[in-house]
């Protein structure tokens, strides 16, 4: 087992972010591996909300299936990933500051198979991933228009 994790600050308002973040078919707009996501159970994304996405893993497509194991809007966010390869477990979550939020990670890796001969390679692959991840998380929700205040 392996943990990852960091930090971003993101100058949108907190349940903006989780909002956002939380339901996995807004990842294609900011993750550059995800080729697309589909929610597969019925309702509004909370507590056991499950996703099918689709990823770019090592040249290829690869399936991942996401479910919300935790669900506390718009502080805490926990989740069961499933891929071929390996299992993920961890979350994330948003404290509001100024100006805006400040978002943390905290990923355990449970490689299988020969995964668990590399796992020290995954785990820096998977650092470098996340940051890049988030970054574009943070370039995309900073550049949507903040709401009109106009006529209020």
């Amino acid at each position: 087992m392996t943990r990852i994790g960091g930090e971003i600050v993101i100058n949108r308002p907190v349940d903006e972010v989780f909002d956002f973040v939380a339901d996995a078919r807004n990842e294609p707009r900011y993750n550059p591996r995800m080729l697309r996501a589909e929610k597969l159970t019925p309702g509004p994304v909370g507590l056991g909300t499950r996703f099918r996405d689709e990823i770019r893993s090592m040249g290829r497509p690869a399936e991942i299936t996401i479910e919300i194991i935790g669900y506390e809007r718009p502080r805490r966010l926990t989740d069961s990933i499933h891929l071929s390869t390996m299992e993920i477990r961890g979350g994330l979550t948003f404290d509001p500051i100024p100006p805006g939020t400040r978002m943390r990670w905290s990923w355990e890796l449970l490689p299988r198979g020969v995964f668990k001969l590399i796992t020290p390679m995954v785990a820096r692959i998977g650092r470098r991933q996340e940051q890049r991840i988030w970054a574009s998380l943070k370039h995309v929700m900073e550049a949507q228009a903040a709401p009109s205040t106009a006529g209020l």
